[in-house]
This record gives C-alpha cells, sequence and structure tokens, in this order.
C-alpha cells in the first residue's frame, strides 16, 4: 500500500516533466524550421538576384547599339535621304525591339539553371518607365502575377546602355522586371523533407508519451484492482475458514458428540463451506484459463428455455428468501443452439445470481426470449440498484465490481460478468447491458441457431 501511495504522488509528476519535455521538443522543431525557412529565403532571393544581373549585364552590352540597316526598306538611288529619315534609321535600338520574348525567356532560363533553379517558375516584362507600367514586352500570364505581392516577389533590375557607348543617355529608359509567383511553396518543397522528418520524430515521441501515460494509467488501474481482489479473496476465504473452525470446535464438544442431531447439523456446515470455498477456487481457475485462452468448448446441440428453466429452479429458495416474482416468457419459436452445456448454464446461472445479488425487496426477475433472425435473443430484467454509465462501461472488465451503495453483503471476485462475456464470445454471441440507477438492468444475449 505504501508502494501505491508512493506512485499516486509521482504519478501527477511524471505526467507534467513528460508534457513540458514534449512541449519544449515542439517549440524548438518550430523555431528550427522557422529559421531554415527563412535561411532558404535568403539563398533563394540571392540566386535570383544573381540570374537577374547577369542577365541584365548581357542585355545592356547591347541596348544602345545603332540598328541593323538590313531590315529597312529600300530606297530610290536617286533621292537623298532626309535628315529626319536619317535621326529615325540612327536611333539607338531598345531592348523590346532588339529582342523577342522568347529570347529573354531563353537568357533567364539558363541564368536560374545555372543558379540551380531549373525548375523555379518566373514570370518577366521590359517596361519603358519604371513608374509607369507600359510593358513594352511581357511573359504570357505576366499581369496574374504583378500585383500579387503578398505571395509573390519582384524583382526590378534597370537596363542602361553599356558606358563608352555613343549613344548612351539617349536611348530611352527601360526595365526589366521578374515576378517569381508562389515563392514560399518553391521554399516548402525545397525543405519538404525537413518537414516530413521533424512532422515523423514529433509524432513518434507524441506516440511514446501517450504510450507511456496510457500504460501508467493502465498499471495504476491493475494496482487499484489487484488490491480489491486480494481483499476481496481474503474475505471470501476468511469466512467460510472461520465458520468451518467453529463447526470443529463444536464437534469437540462431549454434548453435541453425545447428539447424533447435533453432530450432523455441524458436519453439514463444514460440509457447505467446504464446497464455498471449493466454488470461490474454481472461479479463480476458470479466470486464469481465460487468461490463458485455455476454454475448451464441447458444443452440442441444447436447448436455451431448458436451460433456464433448470437455472430458475436451482434458485427457488434464494426467490422465497427474496420474496421474488419471477416470470418466464419462452416466446422464440426455435431455442435450439450449439453450445457447451456446463458453460452455457453457468453464464445463465450468473447473470440470474447478480440479479439476486443486487436486487431490491422484492426481487422482480423477468426472463424472456425471441427469435431475432439467425439469432435467438435472450433478455433478463431485474429492478435491482442498477448502474451508472461510468460502471455500465467497465462491468465486462476482469476483476471490476462496481459500487454497491448500502449492500455491504454483495460479495465477489468481480470475475462473474467477465466470465459471461468470454463465454458468450467463444459461442460467436452478442451481449449488451442497458441499466438505469436505482431501476434495475436489462442484459440482453444473442446467440446463433443451430
Amino acid at each position: 500500500m505504501a508502494i501505491f501511495a508512493g506512485m499516486k504522488k509521482i504519478f501527477p509528476l511524471i505526467i507534467i516533466l513528460v508534457t513540458l519535455s514534449l512541449i519544449g521538443i515542439i517549440v524548438i522543431q518550430v523555431s528550427w524550421l522557422q529559421s531554415m525557412m527563412e535561411n532558404k529565403e535568403e539563398e533563394l532571393r540571392g540566386k535570383v538576384i544573381s540570374a537577374m544581373n547577369v542577365v541584365g549585364q548581357d542585355l545592356m552590352e547591347h541596348k544602345g547599339t545603332v540598328p541593323s540597316l538590313k531590315n529597312q526598306r529600300a530606297k530610290p538611288s536617286f533621292s537623298w535621304p532626309s535628315d529626319q529619315l536619317l535621326m529615325e534609321l540612327m536611333k539607338p535600338s531598345t531592348i523590346a525591339e532588339k529582342y523577342t520574348e522568347f529570347e529573354i525567356a531563353e537568357k533567364l532560363h539558363q541564368a536560374f539553371k545555372s543558379q540551380g533553379l531549373r525548375d523555379t517558375k518566373f514570370e518577366f516584362a521590359v517596361t519603358s518607365n519604371v513608374n509607369v507600367f507600359s510593358y513594352e514586352l511581357k511573359s504570357k500570364n505576366f499581369l496574374n502575377v504583378v500585383n500579387d505581392t503578398a505571395t509573390n516577389w519582384r524583382y526590378i533590375y534597370l537596363l542602361q546602355p553599356a558606358s563608352g557607348t555613343t549613344f548612351e543617355g539617349l536611348t530611352p529608359e527601360e526595365t526589366l522586371m521578374v515576378v517569381v509567383p508562389n515563392y514560399k511553396k518553391i521554399l516548402l518543397q525545397q525543405i519538404r523533407w525537413m518537414i516530413i522528418g521533424s512532422l515523423i520524430f514529433t509524432l513518434i515521441i507524441i506516440s511514446a508519451f501517450y504510450i507511456t501515460v496510457h500504460t501508467l494509467f493502465q498499471q495504476k488501474k491493475l494496482s487499484e484492482i489487484k488490491n480489491d481482489f486480494i481483499n476481496n479473496m481474503t474475505h471470501e476465504f476468511k469466512t467460510p475458514l472461520a465458520t468451518i473452525s467453529l463447526a470443529v470446535d463444536a464437534l469437540k464438544n462431549e454434548k453435541v458428540i453425545a447428539d447424533p442431531i447435533k453432530r450432523d447439523y455441524f458436519s453439514g456446515i463444514i460440509k457447505e463451506e467446504n464446497k464455498r470455498m471449493n466454488k470461490q477456487v474454481e472461479t479463480i481457475l476458470q479466470a486464469a484459463l481465460m487468461d490463458r485462452q485455455e476454454i475448451q468448448l464441447q458444443k452440442k446441440p441444447i436447448h436455451v428455455h431448458e436451460v433456464v428453466q433448470q437455472v430458475l429452479e436451482n434458485f427457488e429458495l434464494q426467490f422465497l428468501e427474496k420474496g421474488a416474482q419471477v416470470t418466464f416468457q419462452a416466446e422464440a419459436s426455435s431455442d435450439l443452439i450449439d453450445a457447451d452445456e456446463v458453460h452455457f448454464n453457468n453464464l445463465i446461472n450468473n447473470l440470474v445470481d447478480n440479479a439476486v445479488k443486487y436486487s431490491q425487496a422484492p426481487l422482480l426477475l423477468k426472463i424472456s426470449t425471441q427469435n431475432n433472425g439467425k439469432f435467438v435473443q435472450i433478455r433478463i430484467e431485474d429492478n435491482g440498484i442498477g448502474m451508472s454509465k461510468e460502471t455500465l462501461k467497465r462491468i465486462f472488465e476482469k476483476f471490476y465490481r462496481a459500487h454497491t451503495g448500502n449492500l455491504h453483503n454483495v460479495k465477489g471476485f468481480g470475475l462473474g460478468l467477465s466470465y459471461v462475456k468470454t463465454i458468450v464470445d467463444a459461442h460467436g454471441g452478442k451481449i449488451k447491458a442497458d441499466s438505469t440507477l436505482g431501476k434495475g438492468t436489462i442484459f440482453t444475449l444473442d446467440f446463433p441457431l443451430a
């Protein structure tokens, strides 16, 4: 008991420490991922800017050069060009005039590829004025992404003619604008394996935490069940042993020895108490067999109505003591099932015994049967003390015993209903319990017909 009390004190401390550790690990993981995201963002920005610098410098080397005259329309040989025409012909070309959309896209693709951004999507445009959005040249989806600055990156590179050229400063101002859409998606793709790994290991830690806490709760519950079982077993064996001891002392009395009736009476007490102890030992052995799943069923065709009738006859004396009103409505037209006669008799006996133990005087017990498709249904209803919802969830657990309020004479190991559930399952049947506290309990069993 001292160990159990110590566990009670240390148990909340273990939960708190493990919870704090788990929260700390999750916070560190989130912080680490955020830092990695920021580093990747800076790295991506640097690569995009480097790629733009390469393309921008390449374009500026050709900006401000005189356009080729081979594409100009030929003029008559006898006519000398006017000054205005000469100025038009000699006017420095712009980027939009010198390159096509495809050519600039190829330059950007190659530059992005050299920076390790082979699959990075982008849109671009060449503007004549950075402040007035007059796009001389643009990619197909540029207008769809240029204004969405929340999810897209926008880079601007000012294009000036190469220094030292004849027409430096004479060409119109141009700007190369590149937009990288959904940059967060790109960043997440780059660190997706880190995120997946982090999530997997975090889930493993949470699972380990859950299993640890669940195991601690189970151990705590098992410890409580063990203590209850020891107390119940001690009580169950102590009472008949005390009775046998008194009966043996009485048999040593000379008056009892001389009186055959008294001698037989005390001998009968010893015999009955011995039977009672044997029954308790058999119950514990049955529980051990259920633990090892060594129950061997010897099935044969039996009639449910006959078994129920036999069990009720065995309880006649207890019914009289309780002033019971017992009704048995055998409404099932077919009641033949394949079952182990001994175990099936025991499970019906246990349910009726529970009704007697937990009954309020006078006991009202109603048993009925009916056919439910390919099953025969047995319904056992009493007016006992009933059970709470919490108790109802646990009644089929081994060694669990419901609180009986003022019924302090109710004894047992908490194995009866666990045994019933095991036997019902072994026969391929179903069992359900419904109860209302203070009003009674209904057990419904379904067994497949032979």
